[in-house]
């Protein structure tokens, strides 16, 4: 019966694939079946892979370009996103787009540091300076909420330019955190088991006091909205941070659960704030597989976790269009520990029974399989089977353990892009670990 059952799938596949050629017209068919979706989230497999950064760019392109897409939303920190935001927008002060990229200095830095995302703010960039005064520019935003620290002295810049006596209430509220030396998880590991008092308190009064007094009225003439909001999202930021750092030592669902609901809530600000009266906004997400695809069709959301995908299927219903991606295998830039420098790694080929041991069996380089309105497709992509998941560390010594759950493709995703053989994403900051690449198993036998 296994047999009979691959067999169809691979019939089933073979009948349905959309060839990936790096042509103009590669994605025709998966803007026809975005249709009118408002929210496109764009997943990718690693935090390292150079394919899935450089097709996702090339996707999102179309969507600004021919429909209408004004926002990019990533897995980043809010801060280091907006210099970007400001640089695409012909708004801030950074000479070029590395310079723009520069915030983001915390580990893992290649994963937006980068040589594809480099080319890609350059495209927004000349995007934006296209289109008339009056056309609404695309914006580059971070989801995420890492930084606590960033956030906070963001909020006081912010209020000391504004509302001097405000920024002397935020200081005092903030300096709570004074003690832990911009280290948020010494922050949180104190707090979580009684070793020094909570800023719950005082993040949630500050907030509070923000949108009481700080800010004034939204008709005053004087106020940026879009300064506004990046201030205001800051004070958020700061609540909800301590909140994780606060939870994250009690257990994984915990804290996941609070990071993704935070990115989705950040997410729903941003098509919020984006739409005008006449014209709702049209946003693309850009996170990892686990991060985009339902989580309801994983044996992590079985275990009681939810994700950003879930939440946005939830809220917008067919409005969200989930893309994800695949590999077989190459080489990916990751670290062999947290905080520890980027290597160019091999990936491992699939492991057998995997998704991806069974579109590398289709043998075909690059192709894309579109679920949404394909229920033959679908029927047979929904069979549970082993699927892969490289964060910033890959280790493949406990690859099975480390990296892989299962899956029901089709309810995961709407669509699907598989690349067979990958590359490494390149950091701008390249090292000699990076550059030499990983010792081949066979060394020094190999020929």
């Amino acid at each position: 019966m296994p047999n009979v059952n691959n067999a169809r799938v691979k019939a089933a596949v073979a009948a349905n694939i959309h060839l990936v050629k790096d042509t103009s017209g590669d994605y025709d068919a998966l803007l026809n079946d975005i249709g009118d979706a408002r929210i496109v989230l764009i997943g990718e497999a690693s935090h390292g892979t150079h394919e899935f950064y450089q097709e996702r760019a090339r996707i999102t392109q179309r969507l600004i370009a021919e429909k209408g897409f004004s926002g990019v939303a990533v897995e980043a920190d809010w801060p280091d996103a907006y210099r970007v935001n400001r640089y695409v927008r012909n708004r801030g002060h950074d000479a070029g787009s590395v310079q723009a990229l520069s915030g983001f200095a915390r580990f893992p830095t290649w994963m937006w540091r980068n040589t594809e995302v480099v080319r890609f703010i350059d495209w927004l960039r000349a995007h934006n300076e296209s289109l008339s005064e009056a056309s609404v520019k695309a914006g580059f935003y971070g989801l995420d909420l890492y930084s606590l620290f960033t956030s906070i002295e963001a909020v006081l810049r912010y209020l000391r330019e504004h509302d001097p006596e405000a920024a002397k209430r935020a200081r005092a509220r903030y300096a709570c955190f004074d003690h832990y030396h911009e280290d948020s998880q010494r922050y949180g590991y104190a707090a979580a088991f009684g070793m020094s008092s909570s800023c719950e308190d005082a993040v949630t009064e500050q907030l509070r006091d923000m949108q009481m007094h700080a800010f004034g009225s939204p008709n005053d003439e004087d106020r940026d909205d879009d300064e506004f909001f990046y201030a205001h999202r800051n004070a958020i930021l700061v609540r909800n941070a301590e909140e994780y750092y606060r939870t994250m030592f009690r257990g994984r669902v915990s804290s996941w659960n609070l990071r993704d609901s935070h990115m989705s809530e950040t997410l729903d600000a941003l098509v919020s704030h984006l739409s005008r009266p006449d014209k709702p906004s049209k946003v693309v997400v850009w996170e990892h597989n686990s991060h985009i695809g339902d989580a309801r069709a994983t044996e992590i959301g079985r275990q009681g976790e939810w994700n950003v995908g879930q939440l946005t299927r939830e809220k917008y219903g067919n409005d969200a269009y989930l893309v994800g991606f695949t590999t077989h295998h190459g080489t990916v830039t990751a670290a062999a520990d947290w905080d520890e420098p980027a290597e160019r790694r091999r990936v491992r080929p699939g492991m057998g029974g995997s998704i991806e041991d069974m579109f590398h069996q289709v043998d075909i380089p690059a192709f894309m399989l579109l679920m949404r309105e394909n229920a033959e497709l679908a029927d047979v992509l929904a069979q549970p089977r082993l699927e892969r998941a490289i964060g910033v560390i890959y280790r493949p010594e406990t690859e099975r353990q480390s990296h892989y759950f299962h899956a029901s493709l089709s309810q995961q995703f709407d669509a699907v892009i598989h690349i067979d053989e990958t590359r490494a994403l390149e950091p701008l900051e390249r090292t000699t670990n990076w550059d030499m690449g990983e010792v081949a198993e066979t060394y020094p036998f190999g020929i």
